[in-house]
């Protein structure tokens, strides 16, 4: 299927790594000219150099108030950074709140609001925030990700009917566990959650993919997929939608 995106810049967050770097792989195979950013150098030129495409990178922390004034303008913006540990309720302090919060919601936020208006001049743009299942539902493994997750799916919904009828169409991804290093590196939520519990690793992943109704955990590239689709011409008449490619993890018809 033709994306109909083929000369279109696309800006991505977090695209160093996981979701995000399946994400440019699809895109760039496209015909986009891919804007990675992640705050690491030296792992945005490795993953650069893997891809086959019209690549440039900017090394840059998006929770800083002036990242958006270093990234430009774009027809693409993939809202992908974010991050979770394994951390009870009772333990999480205030700065780990606050750092979700800035993560999650902030750092869209400044990004929507310095790139879409540009798209609304030009009369098309596609805006893509990748939130969570734990943002469908209460999350006991870390409440302040379920939460401020849950907060990125209404602020996508916010900016998708303020700009819907200037060209600009926002939608959010809702991804499930993924076999990505978030969850299976080593020191990852897996290990994370297995020290909580007193369980080994491999019980806290089986553990997590018995409550999924597929039975597996997501690839990255099934999500990058979604997301792709979600950018590009032919996701023409999908507004505000808040996608779950969780395998059935959240039984909602959302």
């Amino acid at each position: 299927m033709d994306h109909g995106i083929q000369g279109r810049t696309a800006d991505e967050t977090g695209a160093s790594s996981g979701i995000g770097l399946a994400t440019e792989h699809a895109l760039a195979a496209e015909g986009a000219r891919v804007v990675m950013v992640a705050r690491n150098t030296d792992r945005l030129h490795v993953a650069a150099a893997a891809i086959d495409g019209d690549v440039s990178t900017l090394a840059a922390d998006v929770t800083d108030p002036r990242t958006p004034d270093r990234i430009g303008s774009a027809d693409i913006l993939v809202n992908n950074a974010g991050t979770s540990a394994a951390r009870p309720l009772e333990d999480l302090t205030d700065d780990e709140w606050q750092a979700q919060w800035d993560l999650h919601v902030m750092a869209p936020l400044r990004l929507m609001r310095a790139l879409a208006p540009a798209m609304a001049e030009r009369g098309w743009g596609r805006i893509v925030n990748v939130g969570s299942s734990s943002g469908k539902r209460a999350s006991r493994t870390n409440s302040a990700y379920s939460v401020t997750k849950a907060a990125q799916h209404m602020l996508s919904r916010v900016f998708a009917e303020e700009y819907v009828t200037r060209g600009v169409l926002v939608n959010t991804v809702a991804p499930g566990p993924t076999e990505s290093g978030l969850w299976t590196a080593e020191g990852g939520l897996a290990d994370q959650t297995a020290e909580l519990r007193g369980v080994s690793r491999e019980d806290a992943l089986q553990a997590a993919r018995d409550k999924i109704p597929l039975g597996r955990f997501g690839t990255e590239e099934e999500v990058a997929a979604v997301i792709a689709f979600l950018c590009s011409e032919r996701a023409s008449d999908v507004v505000g939608a808040n996608w779950s490619v969780d395998g059935g993890t959240v039984p909602l018809p959302l």
